[in-house]
């Protein structure tokens, strides 16, 4: 197979050197994402396309680079190509003929030709041509170029034809490592889920902040959520995922400050933390996904006296995005289910909160606050590359594990519903319900408290870390099923945090 990458169209305004440096460093990125599946790729970058060329024919594989391609930023679209020699107009007919024949009788078509090199034609001399031809040969309907049904497509580079099969469409943006760094202050709802794609796909380096004011489960969520955004867009670069322990700090909080002062106080100690581990790791800018008057907190006047909090500049994606929208874009993205089913967590419920902060007033109400809680959770903070995140959390996980389910047990399948349906698990006599880890911990209640589960997923780390917090809450009937000589999983879209 071969695709022809076209790269985001802001990057062919750039300057040479610029132009030259994302397309030098896109070019690394996909073969940093694609080497696994393929150590052989061939990939070269030219000054407007970067060509993806491998050996490998199965169909799975196929599928899975061009998905890993779609969600690389810096990519507009990848086409799928078959290369020929450049011949005559005659010749480039019959190529075209070969793979569009059987698609054109009786439909309304078109032809695009998009030429670089010096030629005795035209592109437009080629279109007009191919076109008359494939019309009287292969029994066409007619031309259309404004409303066709079907576009007959090709490019024609120097002594070289492309006819385009198919168009994969990715999602732009600037290659990472192209661009600076950020931190995420991420607490795994919709917001800074998507406050943090969008900064992944403007090409910013995105390293992952969490401030744990829920305890375990809310910490496992956000690390999967996480874990899944950087596994999708941003794996070809290791990033670190920094998890704050903050109960203390909300506890200082609720006791020693003023009730309506209380959210804004609480978002001034995130950013106070947030910004002494950017600067220890030498990151620019802090992002949040906060929105303008979603929330108390976040009308202009509070926003104001929690910026002054620190110099750090702080970014704000979705500042004057409607909810609606940043909902579909997590559904989009694939966040909304992580969002939808993250575990609640008690923070700071404010009573009459202010909505027109006064710095001085929030001054005041801080000189009450024990600084020396805030150091103590940054000296507790712990940090993780985040392709460690998932493993790390379960090295010291030890719960039962069966190597074969017998009738009557339940094997609750929480892989992400990709991997299930890539990879059905089927097992005669045994019954298995889909639960994605995502919904587990909400909805495991809802099952049936008499029987026993088998939590199940490709490497066993993800079925662990939930079996373990599903019995800390108390429920006698879980387990882990490893079948025997279960294969480690190979692939890198799907690992444990997409289980």
């Amino acid at each position: 197979m071969k695709l022809i990458v076209k790269v985001f169209p802001e990057i062919t305004i750039k300057s040479p050197p610029v132009r030259k440096g994302f397309i030098r460093q896109l070019a690394k990125n996909i073969r940093t994402v694609l080497r696994e599946l393929d150590p052989d790729l061939r990939v070269e970058g030219v000054w407007d396309n970067i060509e993806v060329e491998t050996a490998c024919a199965e169909p799975k594989l196929l599928r899975e680079m061009i998905e890993r391609l779609r969600c690389t930023p810096g990519i507009a679209h990848c086409l799928e190509v078959h290369e020929y020699p450049l011949g005559d107009l005659d010749d480039i007919v019959a190529r075209c003929k070969t793979h569009y024949a059987e698609r054109l009788p009786g439909r309304v078509f078109a032809v695009r030709c998009k030429r670089a090199g010096k030629h005795p034609f035209s592109s437009m001399d080629v279109e007009r041509h191919v076109g008359s031809q494939l019309r009287q040969q292969c029994g066409a309907a007619g031309i259309s170029l404004k409303a066709p049904e079907i576009e007959v497509r090709m490019e024609i580079r120097d002594q070289r034809l492309f006819v385009v099969h198919q168009q994969h469409d990715g999602i732009g943006g600037y290659p990472l490592g192209a661009l600076e760094q950020t931190l995420v202050l991420m607490s795994g709802g919709f917001d800074s889920t998507v406050a943090a794609y969008q900064m992944m796909r403007r090409g910013l380096m995105t390293h992952f902040c969490f401030f744990n004011l829920g305890g375990r489960a809310h910490e496992l969520g956000v690390m999967e959520v996480a874990h899944y955004l950087w596994q999708k867009y941003g794996s070809s670069h290791r990033v670190l995922f920094v998890s704050v322990p903050f109960e203390e700090v909300v506890g200082e909080i609720l006791q020693n400050v003023d009730n309506s002062q209380m959210g804004v106080v609480l978002k001034r100690m995130m950013l106070r933390a947030s910004t002494q581990i950017a600067e220890r790791l030498r990151i620019d800018a802090l992002v949040t996904g906060e929105a303008i008057s979603q929330v108390s907190s976040q009308t202009l006047p509070n926003l104001s006296v929690i910026d002054s909090a620190t110099d750090m500049l702080v970014l704000r994606p979705l500042i004057a995005s409607h909810k609606q929208d940043i909902i579909d874009t997590a559904f989009a993205i694939g966040t909304a289910e992580f969002a939808k089913n993250m575990p609640e967590y008690c923070g700071v419920i404010s009573k009459n909160p202010t909505t027109k902060a006064k710095r001085y007033r929030v001054e005041h109400e801080e000189k009450q606050f024990d600084m020396a809680i805030l150091e103590r959770a940054l000296a507790n903070a712990r940090q993780v590359p985040i392709d460690r995140v998932i493993d790390e959390l379960g090295e010291d996980i030890r719960v039962e594990e069966v190597g074969e389910a017998v009738a009557g047990q339940v094997i609750l399948d929480i892989r992400h519903p990709d991997a299930a349906e890539d990879e059905p698990l089927e097992l005669p006599g045994i019954e298995i319900q889909a639960l994605p880890f995502y919904a587990l911990n909400n909805r495991f209640k809802e099952l049936d408290e008499n029987r026993q589960y088998l939590l199940y997923c490709d490497k066993g780390v993800m079925s662990r870390l939930h079996a373990h917090h599903l019995l800390s809450e108390g429920h006698q009937n879980v387990r882990v099923y490893r079948p025997d000589g279960q294969p480690q999983a190979a692939s890198r879209k799907r690992q444990e945090s997409s289980v």
